[in-house]
């Protein structure tokens, strides 16, 4: 193919160090929450909770998201509560956004090695390269993961609010950066672990889309539009 895109950040970046500032921070910053009538929520799954609930959506709707899932309803707010105001916008963005920080300055973002040589290997064919992000943190992340220089292209959260483009499975953001690498979209692929991001093939056009299942999800990402399914797309290194 002539142009390539990673739809997610999360795809290359090991959860057990990358997601340390993405599913357990979820679990951290859930901790103590409590129902309308005082009682303690089930703990936040990092692994089934965070793709049910939280992956591949804006902040604000992955906490109102969650917080659904186990019959919490907080008010809004906006975007000048404290991380401390028991709103949505207090604990999805700030308070969220104030750990995830911390977390990048403290240099607990790592790479999987394998997925890295796969990028890498793009980059040797002479393959465009962009990613995709629904976080504000995604110039950071990958400085901090030493794989910013992997990446021509970036699309997060902020160039998505200043552009005005729809998150998932609106194809909107995909879009932009394939243009941008200069690419149509029938000549990229993408590289998906949610379920909404594997769709948004449909509503976009693109050429082919690499599901990755780290939920034990494989069927339901094929059943979505995946052209294949891999536990780790460094398996693509492996395949003739």
């Amino acid at each position: 193919m002539a142009g390539q895109m990673m739809s997610r950040l999360l795809v290359p970046v090991k959860p057990a160090r990358w997601l340390a500032g993405a599913m357990p921070l979820w679990g951290c910053l859930m901790a103590g929450t409590c129902s309308a009538e005082g009682e303690r929520v089930v703990a936040f799954d990092p692994v089934q909770d965070y793709h049910d609930y939280v992956d591949g959506k804006p902040r604000a709707d992955g906490t109102r998201s969650f917080l659904a899932s186990r019959g919490i309803t907080l008010p809004e707010g906006d975007l000048s509560d404290p991380p401390s105001a028991p709103t949505v916008q207090g604990l999805g963005n700030h308070k969220k956004n104030e750990i995830m920080l911390c977390r990048i300055r403290q240099g607990r973002l790592q790479a999987y090695a394998r997925s890295r040589r796969s990028v890498e290997a793009d980059r040797a064919l002479g393959l465009r390269r962009g990613v995709v992000s629904s976080s504000t943190n995604c110039r950071d992340a990958p400085i901090a993961a030493e794989i910013k220089h992997l990446f021509e292209q970036r699309a997060d959260e902020l160039a998505a609010e200043r552009d005005h483009l729809a998150g998932k499975p609106a194809p909107a953001r995909l879009l932009a950066t394939a243009r941008a690498l200069g690419v149509s979209p029938a000549e990229s692929a993408l590289f998906e672990e949610a379920l909404a991001g594997v769709a948004v093939k449909r509503n976009g056009g693109f050429g082919f889309v690499v599901g990755v299942h780290r939920a034990g999800q494989a069927d339901q990402l094929t059943a979505h539009g995946a052209d294949v399914v891999v536990a780790g797309f460094a398996e693509l290194l492996d395949r003739p």
